[in-house]
């Protein structure tokens, strides 16, 4: 039977790739991050193809990120007894991790190509996207967000750490922006994320296919003009004054003392998702954060975060986290250790531990980054 959770097709001088999962908001698999490569492959080739454009199938979104049901279940049998030690050392080998590890490397090399591709990528971030959705349409060259769109990197919900190149975006973004996007894995709208730098245009939900289609037939420069609109308001810029003060506190503890002490009520809503977070999520992701921007291009952040995500698969919290948000769904996670205080620098710093042969090693493309010019 043949696979179409991703369908592809050619029209005048655009490639058009479509996520079609729609029931599962378009969760990416392995096989739908392989087929998704091989296309940029070919289309690279082809002179007829000028532009490229990803979309999501159904009116939920773009994509929800990676099928972490499957993640669960592959953590969960290393924890059950193929990694013995504890360590990660067996994160490879599939069923004990391996699955994951797998797709990882998959995925990540594709989030890398998908910021050097050399032909404008152009990704319509309408409705949902997250996670493994924001690595296949942030880093593209042509961003667009609608008044339906709600961009999230809502990892550390689920005792993991934002990856697909989460920190490097993240630590981009202006201010402490980042960092509270990061801890507390707020959703945000099109004028938040145009802010926060995770997309560089408003088109009207209604008009996306007249603008999928016109890009078939012109530069996509030429294109944009038509369509773009002012978002409607966001919400962060308001608060801007006090996300920055608080979030350049140097530890998550810091950051929640400072965001009790603010008096503003958002401040303290922000306090209290973070504190149902996964402690041990929660540091690691701020170290992340503090470590990216020293790290360079984003190559080297995308294998930083491979170290991270394969040394999660091996703790309770990845673990736990997806059964208590998407197998169980009780929204109650029991997070071990249960506390901040509980989670030493020697805990935190484990998750950067060089993986020896079984690192990514991703080369710098040629190019430059994903830019369009206008």
């Amino acid at each position: 039977m043949a696979d179409d959770s991703v369908l592809l097709r050619t029209e005048g001088h655009a490639g058009y790739i479509t996520l079609n999962r729609p029931k599962a908001l378009n969760a990416l698999t392995h096989a739908m991050v392989d087929r998704i490569a091989d296309a940029l492959d070919a289309w690279e080739a082809d002179p007829a193809v000028r532009t490229v454009v990803i979309a999501g199938a159904g009116e939920r979104g773009l994509c929800a990120g990676g099928d972490i049901r499957a993640i669960h279940d592959d953590a969960r049998a290393l924890r059950d007894g193929s990694d013995a030690a504890g360590d990660g050392a067996h994160a490879t080998r599939a069923g004990g991790g391996g699955a994951s590890a797998a797709f990882w490397r998959a995925e990540y090399r594709l989030n890398a190509r998908i910021a050097r591709y050399p032909k404008p990528y152009v990704a319509l971030m309408d409705g949902i996207v997250m996670g493994g959705g924001i690595g296949i349409s942030a880093h593209g060259g042509v961003r667009i967000v609608t008044e339906r769109s709600r961009l999230a990197m809502p990892e550390t919900g689920i005792g993991f750490v934002p990856d697909v190149g989460g920190t490097y975006l993240l630590a981009l973004a202006p201010g402490g922006l980042g960092t509270h996007l990061a801890l507390t894995a707020t959703a945000v709208g099109a004028a938040d994320a145009l802010l926060c730098g995770l997309a560089d245009h408003h088109v009207p939900a209604a008009r996306l296919p007249e603008f999928a289609a016109a890009l078939a037939h012109r530069p996509v420069h030429d294109v944009l003009p038509g369509f773009v609109t002012p978002p409607p308001q966001g919400e962060l810029a308001a608060h801007r004054e006090w996300i920055d003060a608080c979030y350049a506190a140097p530890t998550v503890e810091g950051i929640l003392d400072r965001l009790r002490a603010c008096g503003h009520p958002a401040a303290k809503e922000a306090a209290e998702a973070i504190l149902a977070k996964s402690p041990t999520a929660l540091k690691v992701t701020l170290a992340a954060l503090r470590r990216a921007p020293a790290l360079g291009p984003l190559e080297r952040v995308l294998e930083q975060e491979y170290r991270v995500s394969c040394a999660a698969l091996a703790t309770p919290d990845l673990v736990e986290g997806i059964r208590a948000q998407v197998v169980d769904k009780d929204r109650n996670p029991r997070w071990t250790p249960a506390t901040l205080a509980d989670v030493s620098a020697e805990d935190v710093e484990r998750f950067f531990a060089p993986l020896g042969d079984r690192e990514l090693t991703l080369a710098p493309g040629d190019g430059p980054l994903q830019e369009v010019p206008w």
